[in-house]
């Protein structure tokens, strides 16, 4: 059974932090933790949503308290991961402890190749939460680096800031440096520039610096404000090539430079206050 404030890597795919409606449902058969119908109106969120947000577990393991009995709401065990409560989780006890909020952790990781981003994977290969040794409380990833993708990562318990980054109206800039697999023109590069079409529409312009050229390759920086799946790599093969290596070395105002590769550290107390500055001052 899941120890939510000590384990740092017992977290599968529900724990990554992407964008998505609230993973709340307005169901006719959803019930507050009295087994009536959600009262309408009023801050209410699922119970395992409430303890995802307090940061002390992913939705997953927070399934397996409920369903252990571990969680109990006005002094009532409660079952059913869907029960509606107060979204500030009044009431609401872990193990007989009131349910407080865990101590904000944010971690830059510099995520490998060959490295997937969940906690565990079918085929053995190795995560993110192989390496992230000695953090002291559980954390997830806000948003994914693909397998072949190197580069910053961050990873938190803060949810609330998670969502304000993923969401796509803040337009975060994530920049990346990019081995093509042909030289690139100028006109190739100004495409990338303006935009490109894509399968599920035009990119957004994007920040576009030639780093240097090799015999056959060029190698660029690129930076974009949007997030989406296998993006970088999509926008190359619409100009004709093809990426060979990718890594993101920016997020906002996060920077990689000087953490070697498969290393972690705790965000300053400076870096996070840029982010937050970076994203409107939410939240």
């Amino acid at each position: 059974m899941p120890e939510p404030r000590r384990r740092q890597h017992a977290v599968d795919r529900d724990a990554t932090v992407d964008r998505d409606a609230t993973g709340d449902r307005d169901a006719a058969g959803d019930r507050d933790a009295a087994g009536g119908r959600k009262v309408a109106g009023g801050a209410r969120k699922t119970l395992q949503r409430v303890l995802s947000r307090a940061g002390v577990c992913s939705r997953t393991e927070a399934r397996a308290l409920i369903a252990a009995g571990r969680v109990s709401v006005g002094g009532r065990v409660v079952l059913d991961p869907e029960t509606w409560v107060d979204e500030a989780g009044a009431g609401v006890a872990l193990d007989g402890a009131p349910l407080g909020a865990a101590a904000p952790l944010f971690v830059l990781l510099h995520k490998p190749k060959d490295c997937v981003t969940t906690a565990s994977d079918p085929q053995g290969r190795r995560t993110v939460y192989d390496l992230l040794r000695g953090i002291p409380g559980w954390v997830a990833p806000v948003g994914r680096l693909d397998r072949d993708t190197s580069g910053l990562l961050l990873l938190t318990n803060d949810t609330t800031l998670a969502d304000a980054i993923t969401d796509p109206s803040s337009h975060l800039p994530k920049t990346y440096r990019v081995k093509a697999s042909t030289l690139l023109s100028e006109a190739q590069l100004d495409a990338l520039r303006a935009g490109v079409a894509l399968a599920d529409g035009p990119t957004r312009p994007a920040l576009v610096e030639r780093l240097r050229d090799g015999d056959h390759r060029s190698f660029i920086a690129l930076t974009i404000t949007e997030g989406r799946n296998r993006q970088v790599r999509r926008m190359l093969e619409a100009v004709g090539s093809r990426v060979l290596e990718l890594r993101r070395t920016g997020l906002g105002p996060l920077q990689l430079a000087g953490l070697p590769a498969g290393r972690h550290r705790p965000l300053t107390d400076e870096e996070l206050a840029a982010l937050r500055r970076a994203l409107g001052g939410r939240p």
